[in-house]
This record gives C-alpha cells, structure tokens and sequence, in this order.
C-alpha cells in the first residue's frame, strides 16, 4: 500500500512537471467569487465581473485589453468604502453593453445607521467603441428622505502582457507612472522595453469632489426620487487633450455600426424557441468578435486569452458560416494571404507559404520573449486555407477574389509539397522548429494530445489524420479553382495527387483491429492506434472508403466515444482518456459540427439529428444560451446538465459558429452558382426542431427565403420568396 502510494506520488509530480514545463499554460489558480462578463470592440476588450467591477474579485482575467496589453487592471466601485449589493446583471442580446444593477448596504456613520440598505438604485451601463471603455453610473434614491454618502472609483494599471496575466513571468518590466492631467483626468503611463509608449486616459464626468491617481469620489446628496448620472470613460493610447465621445452619442454609435455589420447575412427562426436564443447568442457573440482589419473583417478567436488573429480559428470559422455569409471568409482569406510567410524563421515556425497560426500585439511578442508576434507554428492551417479558398469560389463565383488569392494558393500548395513533407513519403507533416515552439501543432495542441496506445507521447515528425484529410480538400477544391483559370494541366495534377494520397492514406493510418483510424503517424511511422475524433475530422474531408466510414461513424456514436451531450476528443478506455483534460476527453463543440458535417456527407443523417440533439441540449444549460470553447466529457446523466472546463473561452469563434453548421449538416444545404441553384440533400431535422425558416439566403446576386418543415423522418420544402434568378431543390441521394 505504501509502495503504490508512494508510485502514485511520483507520477503525480512529474505530471506536475510535464505541465510546469510546457510553455504558454494557462494556469487555473482557484475559484473566482463572481462570474466574469466580457465585451469586445475590434482589437480591444474587456473583462469585468458581476458587479461590472474589474479587479475586485480574485480568480479572473480581468481588465481593459488592447493589442495584447492590460490598460486598466482595477476599476471597482464603492459607497462609503462598502461594497454595493448586486441586485442583477446582463448583457444586451446583441453584445453591445453590460447593464449592471446594484443597491446599497445598510450605511453606518458613527455607530449609527444613516442608510438602510435597499434605498439606492445604482445602475451601470459598459460598453466598448474605439479603444475606449464608457460607463455610465446612474443613481435614483427611492427613500422618503434626502440620501447623503460618497461613491468611490477606485482604480489602477500595470500595463502588464497578456501572456503575464495567463501567467508567464518575466525578470524585467518596463516602467510606468501616473499623474492627474486638471480636475476631471488621469493618465497611466508605461515604456515597455520594447521602447513603446503605452497611455490609459482616466476621463471623469462630472468633475469628482477628490481625485487622485488612484481614486475618483463624489459627494452626492439625492432628494427622495431624485436620480444623477455620472461618466468614466477609460482610454487606450488616446492623444493627450483629446476627450472621449459623449456617452450616449458613442452608444448609439457603436449600436448603429453593429447593426450595419450583419446586413446581408442570412437569418434563421425556427419553431424551437430555446434554439433561437442559442442561435441569437451564437450570431451576436460571432458578431462581436469580427474586428475590422486593412484586410477586412476577421473573427478573433475568443475571449480572454485568443482576441487576435488566429489562422486555424478563422479559417474554420469562415468555413462553418460559409453559408450563412461568405463575406467571413473573403475577409480571413484576404488577411491570412496578407501575411503568409515569405521566408525560413525557425523561431516563428515559419517557412515561405506557410500560413499564419496567430499574431500578437504586445510587449512580450514584440522582444520575441514569446514567438507570437507572427507564428506559423500550425501544420493544418495552410491546408486549411487552400481548402477555404476553393469552398468560397464555389460558394459565390468570385473570380475576382480567386485571382487575387491565387498567388497565395499556389504558394500554399508548394508548402504543402516541399517543407510541410520534410521526409517527402506523401504525408503533411510537424515537429517544432525550437523549443519555445508549439510542441503539437494541430488543433489538439496540448503537450499530451498526440500518443500512442500505451500512453508513450508521439516523438518526430508527426502526421495527423485530420490533416491529411484537409490536404486531399484542398488539392480537389485547387484543382476545380485551376480549372477555372484556365490551367487544366496543374488541376490533373492535383486531382491525381488527391486521390494518390488516399490510397496512401488508407493503406498508412487504418487500424483493422480498432475498426477506425489512427490519430497519428509518428516519426518512425508508427500509427498511433488510438480511438480519437480525429477520425470523425478525416470524414468531413470525404477522403474515406464508404464502408470505413460508416464504420468509424458507429464507433463515434458508441458510449466511449458518445457522453450524450456530443463526441469526445478521446474515447473512454484510452490510456489518456481523462473527461476534464483539455484535448484528452473533454467535447469540443467545434469539432463535433465538422465530424457532423462528416456524417452527412456520408448520408448519415440520423447520427448528425443525434449529435445535434447532444450540443442543443447543452446549450440550454449554458450561461447565456452559449455554447463554450469546450467542456468535459463526463456521461449525460438525468435532470444534470453538463461539467464545464474552468478556463474555457466564452465566446469562442467556432463554438458559437458551432449551431449554424450543424443546422447545415442537418439540412444538408449545397449551393451552385453556375445553375443558380440551391439544393438541400438528405435533409433530416432533429426531433427538436418541427420548423425552419430561412430568409435572405443568398447565390451571387439572388437571393430567397424558404421554410423546411419536419413531418416524421422526412421533411417539406417551401419557398416563401425568391428576389432574382434562383432555384431551390431537395435532393433524396448521396
């Protein structure tokens, strides 16, 4: 017994170890006491808690951000030194502003009470526009007799990176100072060793009754129902002398721009009303997290720790909203060929054609104590983004967008082909170029993702399925985009290639005895058989044997794999398998919409209704109706919701895309530009969902509106409204 515990120990110590060692861990270091509510505005955002505090509560990422930088890391609001008592909190339905409701605590002066609690109506409105965080304070007394007491913002910054606040260390900082700028304003200031200047503008309306560096106080008197509004505007980098807008000009601003920004996507109401709030989240925290770049609009990956451009996130992204709107695709596209890689940089991973992994804008990145500043340490997106490319000519006949990308797709192809195959055997393929790299450089990117049967972690060059998968897309999809300009010679090749990595595929990663595929070749080309949804990724590409794939299908719906709520990252009984692990175990609902995008291309329509059900489900224990970045892979067990992972994003770019493509695997929807030409194949809706309405659904210039109801197994189709030239069918076939 002593013996085993002892053993025990020391496995827990080196897991400990493993864990302290990897690079850019984000620690979980203990309950926060409030939930956390976030807003984003192109490259700026804001976390704050419950109370509309930031700093007041310990355990969140709390903060101003911008560029990767915190701008304020305390603003807390205080009566007469007490905390306020929260009455409620909540977020408007398009994410445009956090309305907070407080009251006061019973108030004593002097042994005696002055205030009893309850009498004070505080109301906080944040919003977010331009770099500038606006809060309005507005306070009613409901008593029969005159309120006296003081209300305090207290405040303070550190300037520190995002990567400090996940949790990396730094030996040196650069220095900051504070300083009052008149009656009304302060200003934090910071040199980072990167030899930037960093401001924050502290902007106070009405002027405060004491202001100092750290704390803004008005002394308020309030007759029985008399109510006063006061303003803090906190501002990233704004020139000195110049003031913020005034606030309610500023909010129906940025309500005006946000409305604007959704014009011309399509619109879904079904007869479910829960799934319309899911959907309404969904559509609003997507939304929100588009940021307006030279390029055009790209949807950052999530909020806190991934608000910046992330290739791989985007990519998918696009692709699952693909035909919703595909003008997120045009965006992440024209972005991600901005800044391909044109030359070998081992510590940014990167290599000419290469895509991008992500791009950070803060001190660390710029002294490359991180590599992020622009990182190409992923094997997938590359092939990713050609497959994006040919999906959105196919989507909307834009050859204008194709000939610009075409560069930047043909300089992809030849990565593909050159260093993503160091060892030239036919297959994409990673390792590292440093170690201050990723060490796993597929979406599963923890330490631990990549390994064999007995547990042993995956060593050199390592092929993913998925990956593969993604290749054989891309090099069809570059092959009919070929063909359309006008290079019939170079789309044989590539259709040739495509179906030669198949059979490659097939013969290198199918696993007999498991019955499905194998996550991985290592770098002595061993698989790794283990039973992950890596194989359910592989048949989103269609690259797979019919019988295979149906095959692999059953094993994902099995209950090792299938908890009831969606797909496991890794199926029960594997050595690894751990249901609170973040790659190992947990359901990411992402990757349960493409592997049931996978599903229905196989014609597998009863499997996708399942896992649609599962995340649905979820969803509506979720806060807000939002599905997160992931959350455990515990059994659905009854009149219990879900387990949530801690330090999941929320919102997450392709979780909250998640809703809109299951209802496309669902319905099956499939454009064709050339025949003008909607088609829904196989379409089959989940048992929650009797009626689906779509409108403004658009091919090139047309556009319709059509409803698809459920009648059993099989459903209707009614088109309510065409505008233009269009048609729209079902299709009852593979």
């Amino acid at each position: 017994m002593a013996a085993e515990a002892v053993t025990q120990l020391v496995s827990v110590t080196r897991t400990l170890e493993q864990v302290a060692e990897q690079p850019f861990y984000i620690p979980m270091t203990g309950p926060s006491a409030r939930p956390r509510r976030s807003l984003k505005h192109d490259d700026t955002f804001i976390v704050l808690d419950s109370h509309g505090d930031i700093g007041a509560s310990a355990g969140g990422p709390d903060g101003l951000f911008n560029h990767d930088t915190r701008y304020l890391a305390r603003l807390e609001l205080v009566l007469d030194d007490l905390q306020p008592l929260l009455l409620g909190s909540n977020l408007r339905d398009d994410n445009s502003a956090l309305t907070v409701d407080l009251t006061n605590p019973d108030i004593y002066r002097g042994g005696s009470l002055v205030l009893q609690k309850d009498l004070l109506h505080i109301v906080r409105t944040i919003f977010l526009w331009r770099g500038t965080a606006y809060q309005r304070i507005g306070v009613q007394n409901h008593g029969d007799r005159r309120a006296s007491f003081e209300l305090t913002l207290l405040f303070g910054n550190d300037f520190a990176d995002l990567f400090e606040v996940r949790g990396e260390r730094r030996a040196r900082r650069g220095t900051g100072t504070s300083k009052l700028l008149g009656p009304t304003d302060v200003l934090f200031e910071y040199r980072g060793l990167d030899d930037a200047q960093r401001t924050t503008g502290l902007h106070f309306d009405p002027r405060p009754t004491k202001l100092s560096v750290n704390a803004a106080t008005w002394q308020l008197e309030l007759d029985p129902h008399e109510s006063k509004s006061l303003f803090v505007a906190a501002s990233c980098n704004r020139p000195i002398g110049e003031k913020p807008a005034r606030f309610f000009r500023g909010l129906l601003a940025h309500r005006r721009e946000m409305r604007q920004s959704t014009m011309g996507a399509a619109s879904i109401e079904t007869s479910n009303n829960i799934f319309n709030e899911v959907l309404c989240q969904a559509m609003a925290d997507l939304n929100m997290l588009m940021t307006e770049t030279p390029q055009g609009r790209y949807p950052y990956a999530g909020i806190p720790w991934y608000s910046t451009t992330f290739g791989r996130d985007g990519l998918i992204t696009a692709l699952q909203m693909l035909w919703v709107d595909p003008r997120i695709a045009k965006g992440v596209l024209r972005r991600l060929a901005h800044f391909q890689a044109k030359a070998v940089d081992p510590l940014a991973d990167a290599a000419p054609g290469k895509i991008l992994h992500e791009m950070r804008g803060g001190e660390m990145a710029a002294l490359r104590e991180v590599p992020f500043a622009q990182y190409y340490g992923s094997v997938d997106s590359t092939a990713l983004f050609v497959m994006l490319a040919g999906r959105y000519f196919e989507r909307t006949g834009d050859e204008q967008t194709l000939a610009e990308l075409w560069p930047a797709i043909e300089a992809g192809l030849a990565w593909i082909d050159g260093p993503g195959d160091p060892d030239q055997d036919g297959f994409v393929e990673y390792q590292r170029a440093t170690e201050k790299g990723l060490a796993n450089q597929g979406w599963k990117d923890s330490y631990d993702a990549i390994f064999h049967a007995d547990g042993q972690l995956a060593e050199g060059n390592l092929a993913l399925a998925e990956v593969q998968g993604y290749v054989f897309v891309a090099k069809q999809l570059a092959a009919r985009c070929a063909l359309r300009l006008g290079k019939p010679e170079l789309a044989r090749k590539l259709e040739a290639e495509a179906r030669s990595l198949a059979e490659r595929f097939e013969k290198a990663f199918w696993c007999e005895e498991l019955g499905t595929y194998a996550l991985a070749l290592d770098g002595k080309k061993r698989p790794c058989k283990v039973r992950t949804s890596n194989a359910g990724q592989v048949l989103f590409s269609g690259m797979i044997r019919e019988d295979r794939a149906r095959l692999v299908a059953a094993d994902l719906m099995g209950p090792h794999f299938f908890s009831g709520w969606g797909i496991r990252t890794v199926a029960q009984g594997e050595v690894r398998y751990n249901p609170m692990s973040y790659h190992d175990g947990s359901i990411w609902p992402h990757d349960n919409a493409l592997i049931a995008l996978g599903l229905a291309r196989y014609g597998l329509k009863h499997s996708v209704a399942h896992v649609f059900k599962g995340l649905f489900d979820a969803a509506t224990y979720m806060d807000l109706r939002r599905l997160p970045e992931l959350f455990c892979g515990f059994r659905r067990e009854k009149r219990r919701g879900p387990t949530l992972y801690p330090v999941a994003c929320a919102p997450q770019a392709w979780a909250s895309a998640t809703p809109f493509t299951l209802l496309e695997a669902a319905l099956g929807i499939e454009f064709d530009v050339g025949r003008g030409e909607i088609r829904l194949r196989n379409p089959h809706l989940p048992p929650f969902l009797n009626e689906v309405i779509l409108r403004d659904l658009r091919l090139g210039e047309s556009s319709v509106d059509l409803r698809v109801s459920r009648h059993g197994d099989d459903v209707a189709l009614e088109v309510l409204r065409t505008r233009g030239q269009i048609q729209v069918s079902i299709v009852l076939a593979r």
